[in-house]
């Protein structure tokens, strides 16, 4: 079948025929140029699908992390207010605790006193 493509180069001058063997293997050579681009395409069209995937991926991270610190904000928030509490409940009970030391100290005094009255 191949003779049949070459069957209308006959008849045509050495120099046109060197011009058309020229042009076919520039075609060839283009063509060649033409799958390397066209496979450097798609390689850098995946690398850049790799990439967006990469991003998206450290964007679900950055949106992850994000929330786990808003939660352990709000823990320390918490706590803090537990904290706060707790050290305003134990001052009120060291209050009361020194309220109740003086009442004591004072019954014993009186205590004493009903003592000594009760000796006379």
């Amino acid at each position: 079948m191949s003779w049949a493509v070459e069957e209308w180069k006959e008849g045509l001058s050495p120099r046109v025929l060197q011009k058309i063997h020229e042009l076919e293997s520039q075609v060839d050579k283009l063509k060649k140029e033409r799958q390397q681009r066209q496979f450097q395409l798609e390689s850098l069209e995946a690398a850049l699908h790799k990439q967006k995937q990469k991003v998206e991926n450290e964007k679900n991270e950055a949106a992850t992390l994000k929330r786990e610190n808003q939660s352990l904000m709000e823990l320390c928030d918490s706590l803090e207010k537990a904290k706060q509490k707790i050290s305003h409940d134990l001052q009120v009970k060291e209050s009361q605790v020194n309220i109740q030391s003086g009442q004591l100290n004072s019954s014993k005094k009186d205590i004493e006193r009903l003592e000594q009255e009760l000796k006379r």
